[in-house]
């Protein structure tokens, strides 16, 4: 399906060196899009950036720190210089980090007793983890859209699409910051709906469910490519038996973003887990 409305827009997609977000570059540079993709690591940019244009599209690559409002707006006047201003702004950098997830599923008695180096138990969680969970997800959305939606207020089509979680829904074991944090953007998805609403700005988030990508695979398959524990009660948990790959993003990415399919949703958090968030377990 062509979406003629992306044609010539200019997206801008923060951690668009990454797996997923490098994917929504790909698909809008491939309906006619103008690409700006921004990431902490310039190199991974670049190398999305040279696959566009290769493949023929138009797309820049910019080193930027989503936490530094100087660093974003430095970032903001290459992108209008060499693209234009921003019409799709897709808030993607975030992530985890290792001192804001705890070892085992449930504290276990005796835990706080034995106090095992290899063990990290609620008590042991770093508050300096959670901060950066926090910041990178929730204070990098804030930030970015404070420096992009300022050209974006009253243009037509105007729309920010955020990428939340389906641990926004139901928090997973072993990762309290990340699911706490994801929740938060889903949250403040909905207020920016309600705040730009008069502007002409439409705010909408993509939930990914469990996802295979290089970045997770020793995280969801043993080394002989079986699943491992966790894997098993993922699949187990999900009605379509599978994980995720990139291209099921596609669809509800360009569907959000193109206003004559989308002109009237804003506000709405888009789960993509093959029913995971829909299932009880029984």
């Amino acid at each position: 399906m062509t979406y003629e409305n992306l044609k010539d827009k200019v997206a801008v997609i923060t951690g668009g060196g990454g797996v997923l977000c490098g994917g929504f570059a790909r698909d809008l540079a491939a309906q006619g899009a103008k690409v700006a993709i921004l990431d902490l690591r310039e190199e991974a940019a670049q190398a999305v950036a040279d696959d566009i244009t290769a493949a023929g599209g138009c797309a820049i690559a910019v080193g930027v720190n989503v936490l530094e409002a100087e660093s974003l707006e430095a970032a903001r006047q290459r992108v209008n210089a060499a693209l234009g201003t921003c019409d799709i702004l897709i808030n993607g950098a975030g992530g985890n980090s290792p001192k804001g997830t705890t070892t085992k599923e449930a504290y276990e008695p005796g835990d706080l007793e034995a106090a095992a180096a290899d063990v990290k138990t609620f008590f042991d969680l770093d508050p300096s983890g959670i901060q950066f969970v926090f910041n990178l997800n929730i204070l990098g959305t804030l930030l970015t859209t404070q420096c992009f939606a300022k050209d974006m207020v009253n243009k037509e089509s105007s729309t920010i699409l955020n990428v939340s979680s389906m641990n926004a829904f139901t928090p997973l074991t072993k990762i309290p910051a990340y699911s706490a944090a994801k929740a938060g953007v889903s949250n403040f998805t909905q207020w920016l709906a309600v705040h730009f609403a008069d502007a002409g700005i439409r705010v909408n988030a993509i939930a990914p469910g469990f996802f295979s990508t290089n970045q997770n695979k020793t995280l969801l398959y043993n080394e002989d490519g079986s699943l491992t524990p966790r894997s098993n009660k993922i699949i187990s948990h999900t009605p379509l038996r599978r994980f995720g790959v990139p291209a099921d993003l596609t669809g509800a990415l360009l569907f959000l973003c193109d206003e004559s399919q989308s002109g009237f949703i804003t506000g709405v958090i888009l789960p993509v887990d093959g029913g995971f968030s829909a299932y009880s377990g029984v």
